[in-house]
């Protein structure tokens, strides 16, 4: 792979002024694509730190001990593909759908030179509270998304249960994105979807942003050409027989509906088709799905 800088947004960035924070909805998707495309993406604090000591000893440091602290992290996880995607080689015909991956064909030396001290959302978010917070619950939510879908692709034994994994716990990053670079504007959604406990998360991003994140999901996925699998399950495209892209839409649904419980009227649905993956009963599917 050629030693090339790095897109805006992908070697360390100040913490931003206020006056970069949207307050008011783009004009339309591609606006929306555009803006967050190039803007800087800020990881965990717990993964700026860890990256750091690994660079400290990057002579002792492989690809597998980076990837298994990155693939933590989504917000991380989301920088290292998109980078290795737009800067494959021309040789290079398949694209990394892991973390680990995506190292090993960058290489450890080039990936320190790409990503130097990387800007940390705690501190990021520090003036806003509320905003840390609802990033914190989809954080929590893309975790538990992800455990499941392992959890669904260990039983079935598929051998791309590391791929599930990235795949799901990234299942909703444009609305990290949104409550890193538009907090106010994600308050809003937050806040008129808990007056209106009935208001369809879809509904109520139209009415904010003009737009539904889950086309912007689809747009910034195509922009960035991420693996096929998270582009598949973000194109809702689920061609009979792709049990993959099942699994992770199986995870990250169950992962939502049970955000505050176990007793949302849209578990029994999940948990049926969850059964019927895994060739178990409904009993046996809803006590492995609350053991996680």
């Amino acid at each position: 792979m050629k030693d090339e800088q790095p897109p805006e947004g992908m070697m360390t960035s100040p913490l931003p002024s206020r006056g970069m924070e949207l307050v008011e909805p783009l004009r339309d998707l591609a606006a929306w694509t555009a803006r967050f495309q190039h803007a800087p993406i800020p990881v965990l604090r717990d993964t700026a730190d860890s990256l750091e000591a690994f660079r400290a000893n990057e002579d002792n440091t492989d690809a597998n001990s980076i990837g298994e602290m990155i693939s933590g992290d989504p917000l991380m996880t989301l920088k290292v593909l998109a980078y290795e995607s737009g800067h494959r080689g021309r040789r290079v015909v398949t694209s990394a759908e892991t973390v680990t991956s995506a190292l090993v064909m960058m290489g450890i030396s080039p990936f320190f030179r790409a990503f130097g001290p990387q800007p940390i959302v705690e501190d990021w978010l520090a003036h806003r509270p509320e905003a840390l917070a609802g990033l914190q619950g989809v954080l929590q939510r893309a975790h538990r998304g992800a455990d499941f879908a392992l959890a669904f692709a260990i039983h079935r034994v598929d051998p791309d249960a590391a791929v599930i994994h990235a795949a799901t716990l990234l299942h909703e990053f444009a609305e990290l994105l949104l409550w890193c670079h538009a907090p106010a504007l994600a308050l809003r959604i937050q806040r008129a979807q808990a007056a209106d406990p009935e208001l369809r998360s879809n509904v109520a991003q139209r009415e904010v942003l003009h737009i539904e994140l889950a086309d912007l999901q689809r747009s910034l996925t195509s922009a960035w050409r991420l693996p096929a699998l998270i582009a598949d399950v973000a194109a809702e495209a689920q061609p009979a027989g792709h049990t993959s892209a099942r699994i992770v839409s199986l995870g990250a649904r169950l992962a939502r509906h049970a955000t505050h419980g176990w007793d949302n009227p849209a578990i029994p649905d999940d948990v049926a088709e969850i059964a019927a993956l895994l060739n178990l009963s409904p009993a046996a599917a809803l006590a492995l799905v609350s053991g996680i």
